[in-house]
């Protein structure tokens, strides 16, 4: 077998160094460079093992300041069921409701944005067709612990009381519910997860380190007729949040 790097090694250093209480949550490390000379490596690889941890939530860099060890911070646990679709709530409500957690979102509705090739791709469209494109931000306790980007096509919603999703009569109803309100029933979505680092971008609104484990849903939903009538780029933090799938059996 080969040797384990010597970053993980370094990690698994730290971690038991956290576990048997030598540093408590909130307390300081010490510099990579004394870190190095005491456990016999470059600065290089303390600086990988801490990225590393600093991803999985167990240390947290403070610019200017130094790397600290993080507080404990409960994870919110993020539900993907068929069967949460069919209430009138809001499913991220009912999990933040189950944890005793404050829930809210902030979003940002452009409409007419032409859509890129990927997302036409998703969509059953061509390249620059017109859709709704509304960015989400959503908070537990006032803190980010999920990003969503969400297209709907023009043609499916244009000149409805929908074409918002955030404004009308049915602001926040959801998919499920608004496209219903329009006679389109959706049959089904499909789900595509995949880990990888967060953007620039992604880290800056999460709070998180830059290039932080995430991982990136893409989801689609289907109408009855098998036509896509939305989709979305779903962004969770994996220090942060846990992803549950409850598969429902017909029998």
């Amino acid at each position: 077998m080969s040797e384990q790097p010597p970053y993980l090694r370094i990690a698994d250093e730290l971690r038991r160094r956290i576990a048997e209480h030598v540093w408590e949550p909130g307390d300081r490390l010490p510099s990579r460079a004394q870190i190095g000379q005491e456990c016999g490596v470059g600065e290089n690889v303390v600086r990988r093992a801490q990225e590393l941890l600093i991803s999985q939530g167990v240390l947290e860099g403070r610019a200017g300041s130094g790397t600290y060890v993080a507080e404990p911070r409960q994870r919110v646990r993020v539900v993907r069921s068929s069967a949460r679709e069919q209430s009138s709530g809001s499913p991220f409500r009912q999990d933040m409701k189950a944890l005793r957690r404050q829930s809210d979102w902030e979003s940002r509705t452009d409409a007419k944005v032409p859509a890129p090739v990927e997302i036409a791709s998703r969509l059953g469209i061509a390249e620059g067709e017109l859709c709704v494109r509304t960015t989400y931000e959503f908070l537990a306790d006032g803190k980010p612990v999920q990003l969503s980007t969400s297209w709907e096509p023009y043609a499916v919603t244009g000149g409805t009381l929908v074409v918002l999703p955030e404004g009308g009569p049915h602001a926040g109803a959801g998919v499920v519910n608004r496209m219903a309100a329009i006679g389109v029933t959706i049959s089904h979505a499909v789900e595509q997860p995949e880990p990888r680092h967060a953007t620039a971008v992604e880290a800056s609104l999460l709070g998180i380190q830059k290039a932080a484990l995430v991982t990136h849903i893409r989801r689609t939903y289907y109408s009855d007729e098998g036509r896509p009538v939305e989709t979305a780029d779903i962004v969770v933090p994996a220090a942060h949040c846990e992803i549950v799938y409850e598969i429902p059996i017909h029998r």
